[in-house]
């Protein structure tokens, strides 16, 4: 039999910025309903210059922070190559004696009206918990999965192009992956722009806040006219049996600009010695790993799940600047609390060689939530599912079907940065 809830009432916190001298309750407050036990004054400490200047709300109820919330500005790439203004969202919590009492909601409240007034379009999250966000007008916009590869089970098709070498993390090095990440991540749809400091902690240039420092190894790819245009970071799981080297070799990330970089990179991780297994976790379920082998079997797709979340803030300018594959125009009407009115109509003319978005106050053929929209947004998600949540009103025949038809995109959205 489960235990009913203890009711707790509702509080009126106050949201607001924190304060530098608040840095160590705001990571005790992040950590403990994190279910973390780190050096909270050392985290406060060096954590404060990278957070100062970003939006770090503190709900504060009786003079204690009991919720955490930050956002930063960002960029995403949505289909077609357009890339626009987007906010981060990350470090969402309350304290487990707070929970139920309003407190995420007021916090989300403050942190949407200033994506509003920021002119951001989008806000961008990761969700811990599945169940959370889609009623604040977030929807899984992207997937993840993890790609597992059998070394001894395949070969590779074709012969390697161009030459992988091993480069030790530095400030160079540092300088030309981002030049690689930056080049790959304006073409990858439901990619975003990475925080200048990031790059520190991945290259483990710097300790890390929450865990021990990355140690690893870093190769690059360059084509045949020397140019770097892929690279890898990985590190190894040490295993042995009965005498022999099982080891895991698990790939932290790869990017490429060419198919030919792509397979060369994978081709280097799978014949590295001693290493009998290579997992990658965060990839795209649509990875083309297993095109690249003489046996497909060898590389598993597991974990596969939702990624990145998406909520649209101004619906027009979202869907004019993507672009799509096919031809067509429809009304929407996209409900969202949030607005004034709670809902908007727009009426899209969308097409291969662009789009139009504006808002009418015509009839619409298809009402939709926002989280509905925002999940199939980046054209990985059917309209259809993402539809079944909060439901949809069909005004014309074959409107759902018709809008679904226009979002979709050929190639799947997938973001490879967590945050």
């Amino acid at each position: 039999m489960r235990t009913a809830l203890c009711y707790r009432p509702p509080v009126t916190p106050e949201i607001r910025p924190v304060r530098q001298d608040e840095a160590v309750a705001y990571v005790e407050a992040l950590s403990t309903a994190f279910l973390d036990r780190p050096d909270v004054e050392r985290v406060a400490r060096e954590i404060w210059p990278l957070w100062e200047g970003t939006r770090t709300w503190a709900a504060v109820v009786d003079g204690r922070i009991c919720g955490t919330f930050r956002s930063w500005p960002s960029e995403l790439t949505v289909p077609g190559g357009a890339r626009l203004p987007a906010a981060g969202v990350s470090a969402v919590t309350v304290l487990p004696t707070h929970r139920r009492r309003g407190i995420l909601r007021a916090m989300i409240a403050t942190e949407h009206r200033e994506i509003h007034e920021q002119g951001q379009v989008f806000g961008m999250l990761y969700a811990a918990e599945y169940p959370i966000y889609g009623r604040f007008g977030y929807g899984p916009s992207c997937r993840e999965a993890t790609w597992t590869l059998d070394t001894e089970r395949t070969r590779f098709r074709a012969s390697q192009t161009g030459t992988v070498e091993l480069v030790t993390p530095g400030g160079d090095v540092r300088a030309t992956l981002q030049a690689v990440f930056e080049a790959w991540r304006v073409r990858q749809a439901g990619e975003v722009r990475r925080r200048e400091y990031s790059w520190d902690f991945e290259l483990g240039l710097r300790e890390e806040f929450w865990g021990p420092r990355w140690k690893g190894f870093v190769a690059i790819h360059r084509d045949e006219a020397g140019s770097v245009d892929g690279y890898a970071r990985y590190h190894p799981e040490e295993k042995w049996e009965q005498r022999q080297p099982r080891n895991t070799l698990v790939v932290d990330e790869l990017h490429a600009l060419t198919d030919a970089a792509n397979a060369a990179l994978w081709r280097y991780l799978a014949e590295v010695d001693w290493i009998s297994t290579v997992r990658a976790s965060r990839r795209s379920p649509s990875d083309r790993l297993p095109w690249l082998l003489t046996n497909g079997r060898a590389a598993a797709v597991s974990d596969v799940g939702d990624g990145m979340w998406l909520r649209i803030f101004d619906v027009p300018r979202a869907l004019e600047a993507r672009r799509y594959e096919r031809t067509g125009r429809i009304v929407l009407e996209v409900v969202d609390q949030e607005l004034n009115a709670g809902r908007i109509r727009v009426e899209l003319d969308a097409g291969p060689d662009g789009a139009t978005c504006r808002p009418v106050d015509t009839s619409p053929d298809l009402t939709v939530h926002v989280a509905a929209l925002g999940a199939a947004y980046l054209g990985g998600t059917r309209l259809r599912d993402a539809v079944l949540a909060d439901g949809a009103d069909e005004h014309r025949n074959r409107a759902l079907l018709d809008a679904e038809a226009l979002l979709r995109t050929p190639d799947e959205p997938w973001c490879s940065t967590f945050f």
